[in-house]
């Protein structure tokens, strides 16, 4: 159970709209209360292993900052809580695609596998937007280990905090122009998408497609997300 979010998550409506499209929304995960507390963290001067400003790098603009291990109690449970499920879906769509690899149940477990493999950097985090700022779509991959699943949390609430700044989803299959989503989020909603490919069922069976994900442009005003993610960084 997520700490203080109330009905929990339906994982066999999840799993479904995640097979569908790629991506499912987890409807006030966090209450106002802890979505302000975390994105309250953002300028206290410890807690975090790096700070990234996007456009340095040509991401985008807005900035974000990765957690240091230890990760705060409710991003660790967040993150410890919300794999399970998320395992389970995961296992499936890697029969699907035909790929060998499996995850455990436990989240530990998966760590385990990642820090062997030299990814021992912790990467939840928290992004900042202001206004003119958006992030490119791109993919969250840190290594070669890769859990294909992730998890954004909207902290801000739209037309009250920031104006703007859709999350935005685009599903680009063989032979045929790219797909986009904007997702509608409220304050404490989270979306579970792909990070990198997904399973489609075709004529001739299952095949893979890629996802990204990007942010548009916030017009007004200061947006937060908490992004989990379940793999570790070389």
């Amino acid at each position: 159970m997520i700490p203080d979010a109330t009905p929990g998550p339906d994982w066999t409506h999840v799993a479904d709209a995640l097979d569908s499209r790629g991506w499912a929304c987890l409807p006030g995960l966090l209450p106002p209360a802890d979505a302000d507390a975390v994105a309250g963290l953002y300028d206290r001067p410890d807690g975090f292993r790096s700070r990234v400003v996007m456009e340095r790098h040509g991401f985008g603009r807005g900035e974000y900052r990765y957690f240091a291990y230890p990760l705060p109690p409710l991003v660790q449970t967040l993150r410890t809580t919300l794999y399970p499920p998320l395992a389970a879906i995961a296992n499936a769509w890697h029969v699907r695609m035909g790929l060998t690899e499996r995850f455990p149940a436990r989240h530990a477990d998966f760590l385990a596998t990642c820090h062997a493999a030299g990814q021992c950097r912790p990467t939840p985090l928290l992004l900042r937007y202001g206004p003119g700022d958006y992030n490119c779509l791109h993919q969250d991959l840190y290594g070669a280990q890769v859990f294909p699943l992730q998890v954004a949390i909207l902290l801000s609430r739209p037309d009250d905090d920031f104006t703007g700044g859709g999350f935005i989803l685009t599903e680009q299959r063989p032979r045929m122009q790219s797909r986009a989503d904007v997702v509608p989020l409220d304050k404490g909603d989270a979306v579970v998408f792909a990070v990198n490919h997904r399973p489609v069922q075709g004529t001739r069976g299952p095949y893979r497609v890629a996802m990204r994900h990007g942010v548009g442009t916030v017009r007004s005003g200061r947006r937060h997300t908490l992004g989990i993610i379940f793999h570790d960084a070389a």
